[in-house]
């Protein structure tokens, strides 16, 4: 059997996702971790993994809510689908070779609740991350701030303000 008959059987010519970019949190330490994880995976779909909300993902994603993506885990297909929460999580499995099955299996109504308490759960860890340490002294319990420009407020949530030139810190074009 040579690989184009083998993939023909399977579909593999019809695979409507030929790429996914995830864009995670580069300031979240589990985040920062399962980033080294995925690289580290053999894929069978090739996965790119860009920080969520940095100028990158604004210039390449112009349309996407960049705030949702630092509040939950945001997949883009190379032909602009967008998954979030766990059905991102449930997409990038699919990605991986060895994970492949199980991304079937949480696709399931069953499987989908079980996904979705991962998910949960991974959210819930990370605010409470959040709350215990000073993240570099910005986090003080009201008001976190990157250095990208992106401001999280509990009450409202991440919002995008651009850093101030009036220091003269900006750079000139």
């Amino acid at each position: 059997m040579t690989a184009a008959t083998a993939t023909q059987g399977r579909g593999a010519a019809r695979t409507p996702v030929h790429g996914l970019t995830v864009l995670y949190d580069a300031e979240c330490a589990l985040c920062t971790h399962l980033r080294g994880w995925l690289e580290r995976q053999p894929q069978l779909v090739p996965l790119e993994l860009l920080p969520a909300g940095s100028a990158g993902a604004r210039a390449r994603f112009p349309g996407l809510d960049h705030a949702a993506t630092l509040d939950e885990v945001t997949v883009v297909g190379d032909l602009g689908q967008v998954y979030r929460g766990s059905r991102a999580w449930i997409v990038v499995l699919w990605a991986l070779r060895e994970h492949r099955p199980l991304a079937h299996r949480l696709s399931t109504p069953a499987g989908a609740v079980l996904a979705r308490g991962a998910v949960l759960a991974a959210a819930k860890w990370r605010g409470a991350q959040w709350q215990g340490q000073a993240r570099g002294g910005q986090w003080g319990g009201r008001v976190y701030r990157r250095g990208d420009g992106w401001v999280y407020r509990p009450d409202t949530g991440w919002t995008y303000e651009p850093p101030s030139c009036a220091d003269g810190g900006c750079p000139t074009r």
